[in-house]
């Protein structure tokens, strides 16, 4: 059992946990991820490594609930467990001094953004971030961003907080006022990760998202995470999360995502098995 030592709401939906799993906190790197269960016959739900405490053995994860398994996890409290922690997982997060780097992280997406953004800053490079999400409550972690990057951007799509509109909106300001940008990071919904690829190709700008199809086991065993990339067939928990913008077949990814939502609608409304 994985005891959780800490937990507090960054909005209705979206809930951060320090879980105690000394393991993957001597261990984990930018990038990865853990598979968790709630009960040993649950679920398996990936989540990024937000943040670890090795001393502690402590890990930072952060839920958005809104599939049945992760309105669950949003109940527990400090004190309860999580059946099972396994990780850390995927390939890290290649990290050097890039020059100029902006990160993108949409809705929830952000919790993937800080620890890259933050790994960035510290091996000196030049990072800007920019957050977004659909409303004023959506955007999260922008005053532990700030501690981390040379400059934080918030936006929302109806206006509340930030810039009026998408985060992609905002990368394009920032090309149009002609601003060197040497590398994109994006992690987000998939619709924000393809748009922020189509604004960087004309660019040239080197561009990497972090993928997020279906996934169960982790280990490239079961072949739910299968992507395109260019010609090749990768799987995102071992050869991924992330990968080249410009060369991911976004069609593929969407389709393959969407291949489970009825069942996975029917499950979150209590109508399902």
């Amino acid at each position: 059992m994985f005891l959780i030592r800490g937990a507090d709401l960054l909005s209705l939906s979206v809930k951060r946990f320090w879980v105690e799993a000394p393991r993957v906190a001597q261990h984990w790197q930018p990038g990865q991820f853990v598979i968790v269960r709630v009960s040993g016959d649950g679920e398996r739900v990936p989540l990024t490594i937000v943040d670890g405490d090795r001393d502690a053995g402590t890990i930072c994860l952060i839920v958005q609930g809104i599939g049945a398994t992760t309105r669950t996890i949003n109940r527990l409290e400090v004190g309860d467990s999580l059946a099972d922690v396994a990780g850390p997982l995927g390939t890290p997060s290649r990290i050097e001094a890039y020059g100029n780097v902006v990160v993108v992280g949409g809705g929830v997406g952000t919790a993937i953004a800080y620890p890259v953004a933050r790994a960035l800053h510290e091996a000196g490079s030049q990072v800007t971030a920019i957050i977004g999400g659909r409303s004023r409550e959506f955007v999260i972690l922008e005053a532990e961003l700030s501690k981390v990057c040379d400059r934080v951007l918030a936006a929302t799509d109806d206006g509340s907080y930030g810039h009026p509109g998408q985060v992609t909106q905002v990368l394009a300001d920032l090309l149009r006022r002609g601003e060197t940008i040497d590398h994109v990071f994006a992690m987000g919904p998939v619709p924000m990760m393809r748009a922020v690829a189509e604004v960087t190709r004309p660019h040239s700008i080197r561009t990497t998202v972090s993928l997020n199809p279906i996934m169960v086991d982790g280990t490239g065993m079961c072949g739910g995470c299968r992507v395109l990339v260019g010609s090749a067939t990768k799987f995102a928990c071992i050869d991924g999360p992330e990968f080249d913008a410009h060369i991911v077949d976004f069609e593929v990814l969407t389709s393959r995502n969407r291949a489970y939502h009825e069942f996975e609608m029917a499950r979150a409304s209590g109508c399902g098995p």
